[in-house]
């Protein structure tokens, strides 16, 4: 026999499952939809901070890339999850919450259509149209400065107004008249080649 013919021996770990189809596919969302219930209750102003405890330390925090972090997921499309969130964090430094539920609640909402029998493929393409009609849309509803109609001071009313939005999950939300005004100042003395980067500053509770 030609050595191009000789069967592939591939070795699983004891408990692996070989599942594939529609059946895996359901799976996974139902995985990613666990890992999502996890981070759910963190979202928004009145979100709730999450306690991880381990063998030597425990860690309170409602952001959602540092809890999903500390979790030991296994599941492969589960850690995708992470990623997201990780790339976020990574990018934005903010909204690592709501990345994650966004895709989850895309997955619930295809779900049903992957077990009417309906292709992946299809699904993704809808999907990608839907997200070049919500970018056309948010482009409709945007507010400029100008449309305050108060010039330097009108941009300085929208960054307050963007800052204080960002402090509304925060531990220090009922402060935020006094942090907002002070976050918009950091930004401003930055020069206009310097990366906004620079002016992130994260800090997690720990005991």
């Amino acid at each position: 026999m030609s050595q191009f013919m000789q069967p592939s021996i591939i070795l699983l770990r004891d408990g692996t499952d070989t599942s594939q189809g529609k059946g895996q596919l359901i799976s996974n969302i139902n995985a990613c939809q666990a890992v999502g219930d996890v981070v759910r209750t963190t979202l928004g102003p009145r979100g709730m901070d999450k306690l991880v405890y381990e063998a030597t330390k425990a860690t309170i925090s409602n952001d959602g890339a540092e809890i999903l972090k500390l979790i030991d997921i296994v599941h492969p499309a589960a850690k995708v999850l992470v990623d997201i969130a990780r790339s976020q964090d990574a990018e934005v430094g903010d909204g690592t919450t709501s990345v994650t539920l966004i895709a989850c609640e895309l997955l619930k909402q295809s779900k049903q259509f992957i077990e009417d029998g309906e292709h992946p493929q299809i699904i993704i393409r809808g999907y990608r149209k839907a997200a070049l009609l919500a970018m056309k849309r948010l482009e409709e509803m945007e507010v400029g400065v100008d449309a305050l109609g108060e010039g330097l001071n009108g941009r300085r009313l929208l960054l307050e107004r963007c800052a204080a939005t960002a402090l509304n999950s925060k531990l220090i939300c009922r402060n935020k008249a006094f942090f907002a005004p002070m976050c918009v100042d950091a930004v401003d003395i930055l020069d206009k080649d310097m990366n906004l980067k620079y002016t992130i500053y994260k800090t997690t509770a720990k005991l």
